[in-house]
């Protein structure tokens, strides 16, 4: 047998063998042929196991197309609503990245300060935290552990500064300081500190005066004590019997909200000329975002000049609907691009 022929045979193998691991519902999502409508693929979302979904698309020189689909309460059995509140989760870096972007510009704040001249308290419980910079923190690139990665973290959630921030005090660093980039939710947890401490005030009403009253998105909030539960989307996990609805987990939006911000954020008209070239050099322009029971996803495609905001109410465990979101993202995006 030849060299090539036994390359080829192992290569067939790994792939048979790797389609074990992978769940069948993924691979049938990603090979059905594409549906003609937005529509009718938000509809197959939900056949693939998702409670409820919506979608908003803002393509220049069209009207917003909002589009839903399966149940915004599964048990009271109310149908998805396209203006409904969701938990965004972190998407919200976006707002942070953009408030610290302009407290920066302002003189407010410094990128090149350090956590320990901010937060000189968390100087030798944060291991490194005399070289880590404002500008490490936004950029993930600090090397402080990650406290949502604590065991079990979801099961019982923090809900204060110090609860969370307890759990990673005088722990070692995962890397030195710019050495890598690793996500972390700690980053924007000190992140949020300092400015609620450079502002003198809660930083979500810099962010109120500041992004959202300017872009008129009326329908952004900080937590669940500012709403109505009403509008606010369910929440579902697999193997958890209850609505998740209830659960704090931060900001709180509209697929719409989300998505003018977003344009605003991309276009520059957020932004004055030297903030965008801070934020440039700082963080990216789209996020995503997950919390049991919530994940979504907001970009913007500049081939088509057009953001995209999806909301699924349906989470589980090991992540397979995150990549299932992920395929029938990429779904959406083709079909608004043939549309054209």
């Amino acid at each position: 047998m030849t060299t090539k022929r036994i390359i080829r045979i192992s290569l067939l193998l790994g792939a048979i063998v790797s389609l074990f691991f992978v769940p069948w519902l993924l691979v049938k999502a990603w090979i059905l042929p594409l549906p003609d409508t937005l529509q009718e693929q938000v509809d197959e979302a939900i056949g693939h196991g998702f409670d409820g979904m919506i979608l908003y698309v803002d393509q220049a020189g069209k009207a917003p197309q909002y589009v839903v689909s399966g149940w915004h309460d599964r048990d009271s059995k109310i149908p998805a609503k396209p203006h409904a509140l969701f938990k965004i989760a972190s998407i919200s870096k976006l707002y942070d990245a953009a408030a610290v972007t302009k407290l920066v510009n302002e003189g407010r704040l410094s990128l090149d300060k350090t956590l320990a001249d901010y937060l000189p308290e968390l100087e030798g419980r944060i291991e490194n935290a005399e070289k880590i910079t404002l500008r490490l923190l936004i950029q993930h690139r600090s090397g402080i552990p990650n406290f949502t990665d604590t065991p079990n973290f979801w099961a019982a959630p923090t809900q204060t500064y110090e609860e969370s921030i307890a759990l990673i005090l005088d722990k070692p660093a995962n890397f030195e300081p710019d050495e890598r980039y690793e996500y972390c939710n700690t980053n924007y947890l000190l992140i949020n500190k300092i400015m609620d401490n450079a502002l003198g005030y809660e930083n979500f009403q810099f962010i109120k005066e500041e992004i959202l009253k300017p872009l008129n998105l009326n329908n952004t909030f900080s937590s669940l004590r500012e709403v109505n539960l009403n509008h606010v989307m369910s929440g579902y996990h697999v193997g958890h019997p209850f609505d998740l609805k209830t659960d704090e987990q931060g900001m709180l939006a509209t697929a719409e909200d989300v998505g003018l911000f977003l344009r605003a954020l991309n276009n520059g008209s957020l932004l004055s000329p030297k903030e965008q070239e801070i934020y440039a050099s700082l963080y990216k322009f789209e996020h995503s975002g997950w919390v049991p029971g919530y994940q979504s996803f907001a970009a913007y495609h500049k081939d088509i000049d057009a953001v995209v905001v999806q909301f699924y109410n349906t989470t589980d465990p090991k992540l397979y609907n995150w990549n299932l979101a992920e395929i029938i993202n990429n779904r959406i995006y083709k079909i608004i691009k043939k549309q054209n």
